[in-house]
């Protein structure tokens, strides 16, 4: 039986516009598992990225619980929920967010010295070691303006998992890059959730959302469908695409 480590209880979000109010999600219940890699797909402004930030504490819901640790996340104060995002959870985003004036090797361990359980040490090794994973051995001591787009997501990778996170949030990392570096990206997401890292993948792109093993399809702010998927490597990639393919179909997408 499989572990829940986030629950989502009736989450509900939307905000004021125009004297009216927009419902952006609309009593959303879910579980995130561990070792699963979850993908979320809807079409444009159905609100996959906002449902990301809401279970990550990225974002405040109006209405409903995030459960972490049988904590509701949702009603923490900004000071614990930093705490939690930089200690629990990893964050990769389409933008990279890099900080432009260190080097790559210096935006990796910034988060790690961020948390007081590891030692300067620990965190510098840690961080040789996830960027010779992920083939920038060469580019270390390099600002980010000095390398690729895919070499900019594949440290930003690196710094969301140095603090070794229990959840991985992704939004639409693959959007900005072509696709050799798309697929570089998703091979390293792969690895990291076939070596038990759990993931939150938001994505329009099919050939990202082939590598996960549970799809959630979100439509007017509810999820309305679900498919289950071997780990990716498993099955043949054809007839993976085929099914997803048919299963998104059939959700209108």
């Amino acid at each position: 039986m499989k572990s829940s480590i986030l629950s989502a209880k009736e989450v509900s979000k939307s905000f004021a516009h125009n004297g009216g109010q927009v419902h952006i999600l609309s009593h959303v219940s879910l579980d995130l598992y561990k070792g699963d890699f979850t993908v979320v797909m809807g079409a444009s402004g159905s609100g996959k990225s906002t449902l990301l930030y809401a279970l990550s504490g990225m974002d405040r819901v109006t209405a409903g619980q995030v459960l972490y640790n049988g904590r509701n996340i949702a009603a923490l104060k900004e000071k614990e929920l930093s705490k939690l995002r930089y200690s629990d959870f990893g964050f990769v985003f389409q933008q990279m967010h890099l900080l432009g004036n260190l080097s790559i090797f210096e935006n990796v361990v910034v988060p790690g010295y961020l948390n007081k359980k590891n030692t300067a040490d620990k965190v510098r090794k840690k961080a040789h070691e996830l960027l010779d994973r992920m083939g920038l051995s060469g580019v270390k001591t390099h600002l980010p303006s000095q390398v690729s787009g895919g070499e900019q997501q594949r440290c930003a990778i690196a710094r969301a998992v140095i603090n070794t996170p229990v959840v991985l949030f992704a939004d639409e990392p693959t959007g900005a890059l072509n696709r050799q570096n798309s697929t570089g990206v998703l091979d390293l997401l792969t690895g990291l959730n076939e070596d038990g890292q759990s993931i939150l993948m938001v994505t329009h792109d099919l050939k990202a959302a082939l590598r996960a093993t549970r799809i959630l399809y979100l439509e007017d702010g509810n999820i309305t469908g679900e498919l289950s998927l071997p780990a990716y490597g498993t099955q043949d990639e054809k007839n993976r695409e085929t099914q997803v393919n048919a299963w998104l179909e059939s959700m209108e997408w």
